[in-house]
């Protein structure tokens, strides 16, 4: 049966156990999880869902002026028939009792030191979000970034489980570009107008003048950076 998120509903995810039995064998917990991917630019794996999925940015994709209503996960290499297969496919597995402990598996035999969650896609629910907490809290080696503008499920997180893993760094995704996230949020990202090159209190990220790459800055992943500014793409 297919995973249908919406707005307003009964969470349909479970609060996964970590310790659940999971094979040992790379492929086969990617096969559970759907695989991880690797950017080029990126210093490590990340884990994508569909942008078609997102619950704020579906919403955004029509607001002129917002982050969302030029989305680049929303065409060039993302809208591959491949791709779309392999990002649904996730979609889907988050949904497997096994997802979490698998998760853990995999981060921990490739022994990751930075992780970006969701370079495509967004958190689903609070559910959703302890699952990925679980899975921060058992590789504690690993560093976790994971930009939403699900702001409400943070909130609703951190109301009933209480704060966030060390090794975690959330960032509030600022909705419209040249604005800043709720400042309630420890950390935030947000995107520069087009010609801007910095903003007040804000580390601008340099990978558009080291040919898109982090290379080897870590900021995104630092919690001593409160608020990432990303140039417009």
């Amino acid at each position: 049966m297919e995973v249908t998120l919406t707005i307003g509903c009964t969470d349909p995810l479970q609060v996964q156990d970590p310790s659940a039995p999971v094979p040992t064998k790379v492929s086969d917990l990617e096969s559970i999880v759907g695989g991880m991917s690797k950017p080029s630019k990126m210093p490590g794996y990340c884990y994508s869902l569909p942008a078609k999925r997102c619950k704020v940015g579906s919403s955004l994709r029509s607001v002129k002026g917002s982050v969302c209503a030029g989305c680049y996960a929303m065409k060039g290499f993302y809208s591959f028939p491949k791709v779309a297969e392999a990002l649904e496919r996730r979609f889907q597995s988050i949904r497997d009792p096994r997802w979490t402990a698998a998760m853990i598996a995999l981060i921990l035999k490739r022994s990751i030191r930075y992780f970006r969650w969701h370079d495509s896609g967004d958190i689903q629910s609070v559910a959703h979000l302890r699952n990925i907490v679980l899975v921060c809290l058992a590789t504690p080696g690993t560093r976790h970034w994971l930009p939403t503008r699900e702001y409400r499920i943070v909130d609703e997180y951190v109301a009933r489980y209480g704060d966030l893993p060390e090794n975690l760094v959330v960032r509030a995704s600022a909705h419209m570009i040249g604005s800043k996230a709720p400042s309630r949020f420890r950390h935030s990202s947000m995107v520069l107008p087009k010609g801007t090159t910095e903003a007040d209190g804000a580390f601008t990220c340099p990978a558009s003048k080291q040919g898109n790459e982090c290379r080897r800055c870590r900021a995104c992943w630092s919690s001593n950076a409160s608020t990432i500014a990303y140039p417009v793409h």
